[in-house]
């Protein structure tokens, strides 16, 4: 793949939340119901309340570098889908490709799905579609609970497997947008948050800025900015110059994110709520 063509995937996999520099996090999920005696069953886990529902649909702008819209991304909650006896999912889906110039220079398409439980809001099972040109790949990650292990699989040619360590409470890249969503917002506040993504397992800190304004296609915002930093597990950088601004109201709506990669920079602006 050319320079600019990787440019493009990247901006594009970061903008469905699929790249490495979204690296966040649920503080401690609420822990499960303790029975009243040994006898007794444990009562059913309350699901936690959040402001995004099943039908939710984001669409954003892509800019990187030099072009002005160099694709387009969705992300949406596509079902509350029950997973058995007492337990559910929110299915979170998000999409990314080239816009209509840049698409006959670089045939790209990316799909990222997760399956968040609803009562930890921790990720069941997160995967990664990737076309480039007439190469495609699957990335699967299924996580343990809050536990202290996930697997993961590569599916192209061939398939890889292999285990991952992880941190209690790890979430995916996908997810981790909607979790930050449910958290109290605070300036100045700080964060730190594990997330794996691409098979690898990186830490973040997360500091918070008082709102300000943002203007996007959709609308005007108040918002508050969120500053990320991350390293990997060797202790390396691995976020640059990232930012994501949150709508000041009820539903936290991630109205724009900015990122500097090592192939150019972008922005990822809010078009359109429903």
């Amino acid at each position: 793949m050319n320079k600019s063509r990787a440019a493009l995937a990247a901006a594009l996999m970061v903008a469905l939340g699929a790249a490495a520099v979204l690296e966040a996090g649920p503080r401690q999920a609420r822990p499960p119901a303790k029975p009243a005696t040994k006898a007794a069953p444990a009562a059913p886990q309350a699901e936690i309340r959040v402001p995004f529902a099943a039908g939710e649909t984001l669409t954003y702008n892509v800019g990187w570098s030099t072009y002005f819209t160099a694709g387009t991304a969705t992300m949406r909650v596509q079902e509350r889908r029950a997973l058995g006896a007492n337990r559910a999912a929110y299915v979170l889906v998000a999409e990314g490709k080239p816009g209509s110039i840049l698409s006959r220079l670089y045939d790209l398409y990316y799909k990222a799905e997760t399956q968040l439980d609803t009562r930890t809001l921790l990720p069941l099972t997160a995967s990664v579609f990737s076309k480039e040109g007439s190469r495609t790949r699957v990335k699967t990650t299924h996580f343990k609970g809050a536990g202290r292990t996930a697997d993961y699989e590569v599916r192209a040619d061939v398939v890889h497997k292999r285990q991952l360590r992880v941190q209690p409470f790890t979430q995916d890249a996908l997810s981790a947008i909607y979790v930050l969503r449910t958290l109290p917002f605070k300036a100045p506040d700080l964060m730190r948050m594990p997330v794996s993504t691409g098979g690898d397992v990186y830490r973040a800190t997360l500091h918070y800025g008082p709102p300000e304004t943002v203007k996007t296609s959709a609308g005007t915002f108040q918002a508050w900015k969120v500053t990320i930093n991350a390293i990997d597990q060797d202790g390396r950088p691995a976020a640059r110059s990232m930012a994501v601004w949150f709508s000041n109201d009820a539903r936290k709506l991630p109205v724009k994110i900015e990122a500097g990669l090592a192939v150019g920079s972008f922005t990822l602006t809010l078009a359109s709520v429903r």
